[in-house]
């Protein structure tokens, strides 16, 4: 039986957080974020080379209205709207000092259990466009952990015009919160349906709630981890901040369109934003997203393009948990592709201590958090799924100049929390007064990256490395590590060509390295013993060489004690 609950919660690591994150249950059902927790302590982060990194989250339904509409028609002549406008918002907000929005929102509202919260259904039948377009948008109310108002605007043949609150479009259950309602509201977000897997049914494919959250799947895939437009002092002394959503402008699709453009303006105490998303549903959603910052004030750590995933445990566990599951996770590993055309590859590991690993780099080509291992068996879980969790790859367009992918890793004790934190984080802070423009792609995918044709860690297993019957005592500074490669060009060669392991400590030694063709699969497997000879971290890094040329990805991972 699984224990995965449809509540998450997202645990950064500095000062008091959170923003909430979307979680996918009953599709009729609103997909319900996580509450705030305080955060872990944390460290600063140190930037060590990318080879070898260092370190320092009813009721009966009365009968339907009318499916919300503009407030009024879009005008028949007028400058089109367009994202140049929504540059224009952020520029002129960051001119002006900080001001947090006021909501205005019912006590009893804004004191909803979670229980209640989830019983706040938008009926179907009103969804933006129902039956006009394949896309389809359904609204979120705002209460529970979400107070802040977001104001939500349709651009129709290039007009804008707002979505006024509507309480009739929602059906309140039991709840009895509709009677709390007496003035205007705004909505809390939005989540967009369109025929991924069936001509005749439209699945949740997006959705925007809670700060600058946001997640999006391909087909067959589950919700699991999630994205997030910019991530400020992440795993900073002086604790994170969170940027929001202020405000979304939906351009309506033709009737068969097969992409989505959404506009959003995006506010903090330091920062604004004007973004602009392009979504295209597929096997491999894909989303093109542009962003255009301005900075009220200096950032320490700025995060381009952030991801957030949970991670338990895997084959490496680094505790032991007692759980009958095998592994627990969203995610297994990140996978950078470097500006040299290197692919690294870093397992996951949920430790005791906070870890904070920088991966210089210079217009990288891609990173990502991945979630490789697709074996239904190797979670036994009928409920989560894990197996059917997507992988998000972001591809940087244009010149991103120099930087890293930050990852932090947060000790975590249950599977609720999002742990796991990757971005990339330019070196030249951003100033008050300036400005910094990023393009990428962003892809929820089942595989690897599209350009991903060289072989690939498929797991990692360690243990004692003391040999039974010889009488020593086993520790654990003496480690056994059993590394498998497969896919790429490996399962074409034969067991008797010279395949090398080329392995690399920072501390202590490696010894009695072995690399071994596999009688199934055409998997490659690599074990060697590693004495860290004291308490020291070691970085370790593993690769696969034929006539000196490297025909897997680079393996790192950091083991202590």
């Amino acid at each position: 039986m699984s224990r995965s609950p449809t509540l998450r919660l997202v645990v950064l690591a500095a000062g008091l957080l959170l923003a909430a994150v979307p979680v996918a249950a009953d599709p009729e059902a609103p997909s319900v974020p996580s509450a705030a927790k305080p955060a872990q302590p944390n460290a600063p982060a140190p930037r060590p080379s990318a080879q070898t990194p260092k370190t320092s989250t009813a009721a009966p339904k009365p009968v339907a209205p009318p499916a919300p509409k503009p407030a009024a028609e879009p005008p028949a002549a007028g400058e089109p709207f367009t994202y140049e406008k929504v540059v224009a918002l952020a520029r002129d907000l960051a001119s002006r000092p900080f001001s947090a929005p006021t909501a205005n929102l019912p006590k009893a509202l804004a004191d909803a259990s979670y229980d209640d919260y989830r019983k706040l259904r938008f009926r179907r039948d009103q969804a933006l466009w129902h039956g006009k377009t394949r896309f389809e948008v359904q609204l979120f109310h705002m209460g529970f952990l979400f107070k802040t108002p977001v104001k939500i605007s349709v651009v129709d043949r290039g007009q804008e015009g707002p979505l006024t609150f509507d309480k009739a479009m929602f059906d309140y259950g039991d709840t009895g919160l509709a009677k709390s309602i007496t003035g205007p509201l705004d909505y809390a977000g939005f989540r967009v349906h369109y025929d991924l897997n069936n001509p005749e049914y439209k699945d949740e494919i997006i959705v925007f709630l809670g700060a600058s959250y946001f997640r999006f799947l391909g087909r067959e895939q589950r919700y699991g981890l999630s994205a997030r437009a910019l991530a400020v002092d992440t795993a900073e002394p002086r604790g994170e901040e969170f940027p929001f959503f202020r405000q979304f402008w939906l351009v309506k699709p033709d009737p068969q369109a097969t992409e989505l453009t959404i506009y959003a303006l995006l506010d903090s105490q330091r920062v604004t934003g004007a973004y602009k998303f392009v979504l295209h549903p597929g096997t491999d959603t894909r989303m093109d997203v542009s962003a255009r910052l301005f900075f009220r004030a200096e950032i320490a750590k700025l995060g381009i393009a952030p991801l957030t995933s949970m991670h338990l445990y895997g084959e490496n566990r680094a505790r032991m948990f007692d759980d009958q599951r095998p592994e627990v996770h969203d995610s297994d590993g990140v996978l950078i592709h470097s500006g040299s055309g290197s692919w690294l590859w870093r397992p996951l590991v949920n430790g005791r201590d906070l870890r904070v690993s920088s991966f210089v780099e210079r217009n990288p080509r891609g990173f990502g958090l991945m979630q490789r291992d697709r074996a239904f068996a190797h979670y036994q879980d009928t409920e989560a799924e894990y197996h059917r969790r997507p992988s998000y790859w972001v591809e940087p367009v244009g010149d991103w100049g120099e930087g890293s992918v930050e990852l932090v890793e947060i000790p975590s004790d249950e599977e609720i929390h999002d742990n796991i934190v990757v971005f990339w984080t330019p070196r030249e802070r951003p100033r008050a007064g300036s400005e910094m423009n990023f393009s990428y792609v962003m892809r929820a995918t089942l595989g690897e990256p599209p350009d991903h044709r060289i072989g690939r860690a498929a797991d990692t297993r360690l243990g004692s490395s003391v040999v039974p019957g010889t009488g020593e005592k086993p520790s654990p500074s003496k480690r056994l590590f059993v590394i498998d490669f497969e896919g790429g060009e490996l399962p074409l060669l034969g067991a008797k060509l010279p395949v090398l392991p080329e392995i690399v400590t920072s501390s202590g030694s490696v010894r009695d390295p072995t690399v071994t063709r596999l009688p199934e699969g055409g998997r490659w497997r690599v074990t060697f013993r590693l004495d860290t000879k004291g308490n020291e971290p070691a970085e370790l890094m593993v690769r696969l060489l034929l006539d000196g040329v490297p025909i897997t990805e680079t393996w790192l991972y950091r083991y202590t004690q």
